[in-house]
């Protein structure tokens, strides 16, 4: 039987690269190419195809529905055909993620899922930051984070991971002395505990609830999500956090005041820079966080 013939492995790379980074230039910089050898790249690469994997105007490419196609098909295939070269290497070695993650988003959503993805890659390892700052350390101390934001900085590649209602959490003993739907005279004889990644919840809340004019009796801030949690259950004052945070964290001690939907100003993003997607420990972790829908 003869040989298959095998596509310009020069032009793959310049296409995968061109997608995943969302931009021919980015992508001709981390080649070291100019924007024509990149092109040309590409057009050899529909040329042996017979498609359109592009469309081109001034300095933009877009993806055709073609375009996509065969980047969904091919993608996984170069990433299997590393792996085979990976596991058969001499020179086979650890592969090494400084991932910075808040640390209740680690124990309630990534931890539990870890092995699923030691599992897949058996030679990323991953050393864990929860200090703080973590957006703006990415890309000097840090590969990649999980942070709370409206929106990370233009600058950063940023995958949201979900969708966030705000709640005010407190202990079973003082949901039941406020009742459901308290007024503005009881909660502002109250202690509210805020969370310092989530500055602007407490005004959504408010705002969403029409307390605009509540000035409760303290606010005590926080850094850590588990332990603002903890203070809530202990009595110690009314919680403004996300829902998944206490759905999440199955403490029987908490109880929720005002059951309304009230949408929060901030999300969980997966954030690195744009060329780091091309770095193999960070583009195993994001492809695997994105599949794995935590």
């Amino acid at each position: 039987m003869p040989a298959r013939r095998l596509p310009p492995l020069r032009a793959l790379e310049a296409f995968v690269r061109t997608v995943r980074l969302g931009s021919s230039r980015a992508a001709a910089d981390e080649l070291g190419l100019s924007p024509s050898a990149l092109s040309r790249r590409i057009g050899n690469l529909e040329e042996f195809v017979g498609k359109k994997l592009f469309t081109r105007a001034r300095q933009s490419m877009q993806l055709t529905v073609e375009g996509d196609a065969f980047y969904q098909a091919v993608a996984p295939q170069l990433e299997a055909l590393a792996r085979a070269v990976e596991s058969q290497s001499e020179n086979m070695s650890l592969l090494r993620l400084h991932l910075g993650v808040l640390p209740l988003f680690g124990s309630q959503r990534l931890f539990p899922r870890l092995q699923e993805l030691r599992s897949l890659h058996p030679l990323l390892h991953i050393d864990i930051d929860t200090g703080p700052h973590l957006e703006d350390r990415v890309g000097d101390t840090l590969d990649a984070a999980i942070i709370l934001s409206r929106r990370p900085g233009s600058a950063l590649h940023a995958v949201r991971l979900d969708h966030n209602m705000v709640h005010a959490i407190c202990s079973e003993k003082l949901a039941k002395e406020l009742g459901p739907e308290p007024g503005i005279e009881q909660l502002s004889r109250q202690t509210f505990l805020l969370h310092n990644e989530l500055p602007d919840s407490f005004e959504a809340w408010k705002r969403a609830l029409k307390l605009d004019d509540l000035e409760p009796a303290a606010i005590d801030h926080y850094d850590s999500g588990q332990l603002i949690l903890e203070a809530a259950a202990q009595g110690l004052g009314i919680a403004i956090m996300h829902d998944d945070h206490m759905r999440r964290a199955s403490d029987k001690r908490l109880r929720k005041i005002f059951d309304v939907e009230i949408e929060s100003p901030y999300s969980y993003w997966f954030v690195c820079r744009p060329n780091a997607l091309e770095e193999r420990p960070v583009r195993q972790f994001h492809d695997w966080l994105v599949k794995a829908g935590l």
